[in-house]
C-alpha cells in the first residue's frame, strides 16, 4: 500500500477501523506540491489531498518527497482530526486534569536536591555581589 513498514500500516488501518473511517468514504486526489524542490516537484504530483465525506474534514499533506509516504501521513493526520472531533471537549478536559495532576505530584528526592543546590549557588552569587567578591573567594572562607 505505502512505502511504510507493514506494522505501522496495520496500526493505522486498525486505528481507522476503530474511528469508523472507511477507505470508501475517502476522496483522494494528487496535486503537484509547491515550494522548493525543482524538477522533481514539477514532474511528480506528491501532494496528497484527502476528504472524509461523512465529516467533511479535509487534509492536505506534502511533508515528504514520496507520494506513498504522503498518503500514509495524510491518513494519519485525518485520524487525528477525526479523533479530536469525536472526543472534542472530553479530551481537552482530560488533558487539563492530567496537567494539574502532574503539577501537584510530589517531587522526587533527587529533583529536590537539584533544586536546593541551584538555590544555594544563586544565594552564593547574591552574597558575593553584596560584598563585591567573587563567588570562589566566598566559598574559600
Amino acid at each position: 500500500m505505502f512505502s511504510v513498514k507493514t506494522k505501522k500500516q496495520e496500526e493505522l488501518r486498525h486505528r481507522m477501523e476503530k474511528l469508523g473511517i472507511k477507505e470508501s468514504d475517502l476522496v483522494e486526489k494528487f496535486i503537484r506540491s509547491s515550494g522548493h524542490g525543482g524538477q522533481n516537484l514539477n514532474k511528480v504530483a506528491t501532494c496528497v489531498y484527502l476528504k472524509h465525506l461523512p465529516t467533511g474534514l479535509e487534509v492536505k499533506c506534502q511533508q515528504e518527497r514520496s507520494q506513498a509516504l504522503n498518503r500514509f501521513l495524510a491518513r494519519r493526520i485525518l485520524c487525528q482530526k477525526v479523533e479530536a472531533l469525536i472526543k472534542g471537549k472530553e479530551s481537552e478536559k482530560q488533558q487539563r486534569i492530567a496537567k494539574i495532576r502532574r503539577q501537584k505530584r510530589k517531587r522526587s528526592k533527587r529533583a529536590k536536591l537539584k533544586i536546593l543546590e541551584e538555590k544555594r549557588k544563586r544565594a552564593a552569587k547574591k552574597e558575593a555581589r553584596r560584598f563585591k567578591l567573587n563567588p570562589e573567594e566566598l566559598e574559600k572562607e
